[in-house]
């Protein structure tokens, strides 16, 4: 299977398509996504940042690079947020090519440690994040996993 990892800087006009991509995965008002997204292209900061994953002319994956991803700990930024991949297209390697992707990517814009937060134990070890600390979501009882990948 051959797919490319496009950022949305270098194709802005897949803006739309991958805000409408990303609300449907994430339940986030597509507005948020929109207004982060215009953001991103105003270029203006490192981040945010968006990465797609397409393949046939699909979105089959996808994240994005915010200041917070909804918790408390404002001081650990920027975060890697809205991981994703097709359910048909698990298992092959993808979500860690594009985590991979953009800690270098992120690097080459001179930011060399980034931050996740996710209910996973075990997947993000495997692509050099190590975990931090437990962190409170936003408007969560729970509290959640915080990683950290320092390149």
């Amino acid at each position: 299977m051959e797919y490319k990892i496009i950022r949305l800087t270098d194709q802005p006009e897949m803006k739309v398509q991958a805000a409408q991509w990303f609300h449907e995965k994430w339940n986030i008002p597509l507005a948020a996504y929109i207004e982060s997204m215009d953001e991103c292209l105003a270029g203006k900061a490192p981040f945010p940042q968006w990465y797609t994953v397409v393949c046939d002319g699909r979105i089959i994956g996808g994240l994005g690079v915010i200041e917070n991803d909804f918790h408390d700990r404002k001081d650990l930024a920027p975060n890697v947020c809205a991981v994703y991949t097709e359910e048909d297209k698990r298992g092959k390697g993808i979500a860690g090519a594009l985590l991979n992707y953009v800690c270098a990517d992120m690097k080459e814009k001179g930011i060399d440690t980034l931050y996740l937060v996710t209910d996973h134990t075990s997947f993000y070890e495997r692509y050099g994040w190590e975990f931090l600390c437990m962190v409170q979501g936003d408007g969560e009882p729970e509290m959640t996993r915080m990683y950290i990948h320092r390149e």
